[in-house]
């Protein structure tokens, strides 16, 4: 589809010749979370396999924002639709079940990501509707998404459920990317306490960071959502990120 600001969103699906070029885009991402085990083992697969879940935006030539979803089954083994380790697990799950041939029953995004320079013009919000679209043309009746505040680093030691309880006078999420979601009808419903984890070697995370991490305790880092745990005697720290469940209908919004 096309609109007057010229950028173009299609489902990947229908233009599997732009895979090769979604990481082109020049995003925000801190360096660390790049170094998220199930991250590294599996999202590059995503686009390849799960094409009719993920949509791809472009500016002329241009690629400027890539969504991501996947597929998932609930119901057995004690899986929780909305499980505590939110992205982690349901990108786990969506290739289990994928090799397992088991019909899904749920869809997750997995993540929006725009390029800087596009930021601002309301493309979040196009992004996220072509997504529900997504997942509504595969029968779901709901997207689900573990979202990651984008303010939340600001307060890295202040709880997640103290900073979802911010408001605004006019009753929305004061965090900008959640508020995004309320507004394009999505729904919070939990917590997601350990939906990414990044451990490493105090070398690793210097390197990652810039960062001396020569004493124990809680480390704040640039990006990360909760203060690192360094441990100096045992020379690993580890990240562990919430994240927060968010329900929207699949399919296009309805007034």
């Amino acid at each position: 589809m096309t609109d007057n600001d010229s950028i173009r969103i299609t489902p990947l699906a229908e233009r599997p010749a732009l895979i090769p070029r979604l990481y082109e885009i020049n995003d925000s991402w801190p360096a660390f979370t790049h170094h998220e085990p199930a991250a590294n083992a599996l999202l590059s697969r995503v686009p390849a396999e799960f094409p009719q879940y993920c949509v791809v935006a472009t500016d002329g030539d241009r690629v400027v924002a890539r969504g991501f979803g996947v597929p998932f089954s609930t119901g057995f083994d004690d899986r929780e639709e909305l499980p505590d380790q939110g992205w982690d697990r349901v990108l786990v799950w969506a290739f289990q079940d994928q090799g397992a041939g088991r019909t899904p029953t749920a869809a997750s995004a997995l993540e929006i990501t725009l390029d800087v320079d596009y930021l601002g013009r309301g493309l979040s919000y196009r992004m996220l509707a072509a997504l529900r679209e997504a997942a509504g043309r595969q029968g779901h009746d709901s997207l689900l998404a573990p979202v990651r505040p984008t303010a939340k680093h600001l307060e890295p030691r202040v709880p997640m459920a103290d900073y979802l309880r911010r408001h605004r006078d006019d009753g929305l999420p004061a965090d900008p990317w959640v508020r995004v979601h309320v507004k394009a009808g999505g729904t919070v419903e939990k917590i997601a306490p350990a939906s990414m984890t990044v451990a490493g070697s105090l070398a690793d995370w210097r390197r990652w960071t810039g960062l001396p991490f020569d004493g124990d305790g809680a480390v704040d880092v640039p990006g990360a959502l909760t203060p690192v745990h360094c441990d100096t005697a045992h020379d690993h720290a580890v990240y562990v990120e919430p994240n927060v469940w968010i329900r929207h209908p699949a399919g296009p919004r309805t007034a």
